[in-house]
């Protein structure tokens, strides 16, 4: 295959030593931590790639759009590596792929929104198995399929990984694994006839007082304020986020495993001596890193988890990596450590403990509220960011445009969004369909941000939106210094920026109209040859300028050529 080249193959084309093309640009993409260009997919809802997964466990859809806002879609691994088998991520300068979680999730549905939907685990927040990968999602050779494929491509694999909570009591998972005692009214916690459950009296077919709870995850797992079990509490470490039963990742005592998963026949669980709650979750999670080459995760509710099990997960996944790359050489992309970004709620670009405790990076709610900014104030945005993030600074961040907590960005706005986060300082986050202007999904009003995570418009795809995100994103890949570099405005009108690191070098421009003479004296010196990475054009610097067409998207991405 095509895409089927050595990472070191790629990067050498990509970074065009001294002896390559005298027409093609010098790149200097930078190491992966520093320019991270993630791309963010909630997989169920990407690309069907094995159809044949599709209703696993029973799991069925609905007819009505409306009302399946929360089933699962047919999406799964399989889905992705076809599209990077077609170059969709490649032709984006994407280096990262986060995937929502694949391990296996509760088999049936709960009630959604204010009783409006059926909510299943389509998202991959509703653990069940952390040992096994949900059968929608895919088969372990479709994993290591994926893998190999964007390791060739130098694209990572990450995932969403979640330690503060499993997934809710649900009755389909609760009627395969919790079946004692029965009697002549119920099965285990379930009363009689529960198959007939329905959104208005699902909770009536469940005895949240029966003691039957005890063979679920067990008391000394979670939190969960049923029978026998401990209440959850008022602060972020020990409150039921969402009513979810919280995991006890705190506590010091070992415990065995949970009394569903000993009656699990498939589960690759096993009993851990001396282990924790935290260890037996770091075991479960590392394992995934260890046995597929996971090269990083993205943890969820980070503030709902105390510290020690955040250090615990990344030393552990980092000497996973470490054994995984030394037992495959050549699939690794590169010698690079294992690499964890965090969801801190409210977190924005400074340098908290996060990065103390094993997080190389943070989500930026920031950037979201201020991407619509423009000229000076867009100014003030990149040198605010650039003063907190340009080298030496010993964190990194990943700003967004849309995401499945929020909102989707405007789609009216989408071009000068895409202009906005993939010229700023720090990592970025693409979120699956900004660069297609995917339209939002319908809404439920219990849960408005199901929205967001509408289906992949395939039939539909906005070519001026994604012609414009992979012109940005190409040369964001090829040049580390747009990340880390230093920042200086040049110019008001057009609105025309530098960035410099090392040897790496850019100016940019946005708001350009016709012919444009942009000065470029501080960055590029007289006889350079540049290249408008946008637009096409070529033009050598003289008296410190440069002149040039600029495309009639305004915007004019200047770097030097061989």
């Amino acid at each position: 295959m095509m895409f089927r080249r050595s990472f070191a193959a790629l990067a050498a084309a990509l970074a065009l030593s001294s002896a390559g093309a005298a027409d093609e640009p010098v790149a200097r993409p930078g190491r992966f931590a520093d320019n991270p260009i993630v791309y963010f997919v909630v997989t169920d809802r990407f690309a069907n790639g094995n159809p044949a997964n599709d209703g696993s466990y029973g799991r069925t859809r609905e007819a009505r759009p409306q009302d399946d806002i929360g089933s699962f879609h047919g999406g799964d691994l399989a889905g992705i590596t076809q599209k990077l088998r077609e170059g969709w991520f490649r032709e984006l300068g994407v280096n990262a792929i986060w995937v929502t979680a694949p391990y296996e999730q509760i088999h049936g549905w709960v009630v959604g929104g204010s009783k409006e939907f059926k909510h299943y685990g389509y998202h991959g927040y509703f653990a069940l198995d952390y040992t096994k990968l949900d059968a929608n999602m895919g088969t372990p050779a479709e994993l290591r399929e994926l893998v190999a494929t964007a390791h060739a491509q130098g694209i990572r694999i990450l995932f969403d990984v979640v330690m503060n909570h499993p997934g809710y009591g649900d009755i389909q998972s609760l009627s395969e694994y919790v079946t004692e005692p029965e009697t002549d009214k119920k099965r285990g916690m379930l009363w009689k006839g529960y198959e007939a459950a329905t959104l208005r009296d699902y909770h009536s077919w469940i005895d949240y007082n029966d003691p039957a709870w005890l063979q679920w995850w067990g008391p000394d797992w979670i939190r969960s304020g049923l029978r026998g079990y401990t209440e959850g509490g008022s602060d972020d470490l020990t409150k039921q986020l969402a009513f979810l039963p919280d995991f006890k990742t705190e506590q010091g005592k070992p415990v065995g495993l949970p009394p569903f998963l000993k009656k699990k026949a498939d589960t690759e669980a096993v009993e851990l001596p001396n282990t924790t709650v935290r260890g037996y979750l770091v075991a479960w999670l590392s394992r995934w890193v260890r046995d597929y080459g996971i090269d990083g995760f993205r943890a969820d509710t980070v503030k709902h988890v105390e510290y020690p099990s955040w250090t615990a997960l990344k030393d552990a996944s980092t000497q996973a990596l470490a054994e995984w790359k030394a037992a495959n050489p050549k699939a690794a992309i590169d010698d690079a450590p294992f690499w964890m970004t965090g969801e801190h709620w409210g977190q924005g670009i400074e340098r908290t403990r996060h990065y103390d405790i094993g997080f190389d990076n943070m989500i930026n709610f920031d950037f979201q509220r201020r991407a619509e900014a423009k000229g000076a104030e867009l100014d003030k945005v990149y040198a605010e960011y650039a003063r907190t993030l340009a080298a030496p600074a010993t964190h990194n961040v990943l700003s967004y445009l849309s995401s499945h907590d929020t909102k989707l960005f405007d789609r009216k706005a989408i071009l000068d969004g895409a202009t906005a986060l993939m010229l700023a300082p720090g990592g970025v986050q693409i979120y699956y369909g900004d660069e297609s202007a995917r339209p939002d999904g319908p809404a439920a009003y219990g849960d408005p941000q199901q929205s967001t995570r509408s289906d992949m418009n395939w039939a539909s795809l906005d070519s001026a939106a994604l012609s414009h995100w992979r012109k940005l994103g190409q040369f964001r890949a090829r040049h580390v210094a747009v990340a880390r570099g230093k920042h200086w405005q040049i110019a008001a009108q057009p609105y025309t920026f530098a960035r410099v690191l090392a040897e790496d070098r850019i100016v940019a421009a946005v708001g350009a109209s016709g012919r444009v003479t942009i000065s470029v004296a501080d960055v590029f010196a007289d006889g350079t040859r540049l290249h408008d990475a946008y637009g096409g054009g070529r033009a050598t610097v003289a008296g410190g300028k440069v002149t040039l067409d600029a495309d009639t998207r305004g915007v004019v991405l200047l770097e030097a050529l061989k």
